[in-house]
């Protein structure tokens, strides 16, 4: 099995007298395209907390109350990947680089070995054509619960467009700091940062006052030590399910898709997820619309995967959705990058 490797350069000071920057690279397993797992982390284009501009991934962290700016590029092709990551921040913390390598390790997925997904798509035909067609995928999580749980309640019984609009108007609001370039860097919120608010103040920016609650109320109980999301991870699912749906605006759907997209559990399908389960019926080719036993049944074939077939399927949706191949194509030299 190939290890995640990380090779790391000194650190440069930058021309403002307070920025400090440094590099180093991270050698995912692979395959491994940057392309598409950022698209499977952003959901859309207008995501301002991922940042994409085709080749070079951009996010904002917060460490020690200070922004730190994470610029990410692939530098070798999905079967040998390698990506060249800059930190960037006034007055680097010691542990900037450490920190970094955590958040990327979750976001991009760069440790996790799929061969057994691979091996399983080659003996059937349908899910081998979908592996095949987004072939460098890996499972992006977000770096922490905390953040899963935000996403899930701005997302809620709306449009992913819409949820993800929500989402970047709090972003907004409690941001600070910009990146190198100059861009508006909108880091996420931190527990601290949304306790600190009020439920008008999120109905301002278009919450509705159930959501304003559920955030509001997760974000005190987070930052006051009162919830430890940190205690799921050793939880199987049912327990993990049970412990999430405690808090309110947490029901079946939500839970799951923290389980998948903050946990990173790999067979969990969101299976009231409407939009994902009109994906699954289309690409089925199937004539009736599914429920949510309908959606286990038939992925049941593909165990333990159906969380990752859920995130190709997110790509494939995305694709059919404007009509055009959804990973770029980049030459390096003689060698092909995609």
């Amino acid at each position: 099995m190939s290890e995640v490797g990380v090779h790391v350069s000194g650190r440069v000071r930058q021309t403002a007298p307070d920025l400090e920057r440094s590099t180093f690279q991270i050698k995912p397993v692979p395959p491994f395209c940057l392309d598409l797992t950022i698209q499977a982390l952003r959901r859309r284009a207008i995501n301002a907390v991922d940042r994409w501009d085709g080749a070079t991934y951009r996010r904002t962290l917060i460490v020690d109350r200070r922004p730190l700016a994470l610029e990410v590029v692939q530098v070798a092709p999905s079967e040998r990947p390698m990506l060249h990551v800059a930190v960037s921040g006034p007055s680097l913390p010691p542990a900037s680089r450490s920190v970094a390598m955590t958040a990327l390790t979750r976001l991009l997925g760069v440790d996790r070995c799929l061969d057994d997904f691979y091996g399983a798509a080659a003996d059937e035909s349908r899910l081998g054509c979908l592996a095949r067609r987004f072939r460098g995928l890996k499972p992006p999580r977000f770096p922490t619960v905390f953040e899963a749980l935000i996403n899930a309640f701005a997302c809620q019984q709306v449009t992913l467009s819409l949820g993800i609009q929500l989402l970047n108007r709090l972003a907004a609001t409690c941001a600070r700091g910009c990146d190198p370039a100059g861009d508006p860097a909108y880091p996420f919120p931190t527990p601290d940062d949304l306790a600190r608010l009020d439920p008008d103040e999120l109905r301002a920016l278009g919450f509705s006052r159930q959501k304003g609650k559920a955030i509001i109320e997760l974000a005190r109980a987070v930052a006051a030590r009162r919830f430890d999301l940190d205690e799921l991870e050793a939880l199987d699912d049912a327990a993990a399910v049970a412990r999430l749906r405690t808090l309110r605006g947490v029901g079946r759907w939500t839970a799951e898709y923290v389980l998948l997209r903050g946990l990173g559990r790999l067979h969990v399908f969101p299976g009231d997820d409407v939009g994902a389960r009109n994906n699954l019926q289309r690409w089925l080719g199937l004539l009736e619309p599914l429920d949510y036993d309908g959606v286990q049944r038939v992925l049941a074939r593909w165990q333990p995967f159906q969380g990752f077939v859920y995130l190709h399927l997110l790509l494939w949706g995305l694709q059919r959705e404007h009509g055009k191949p959804t990973a770029k194509v980049r030459r390096l030299g003689n060698s092909v990058l995609r």
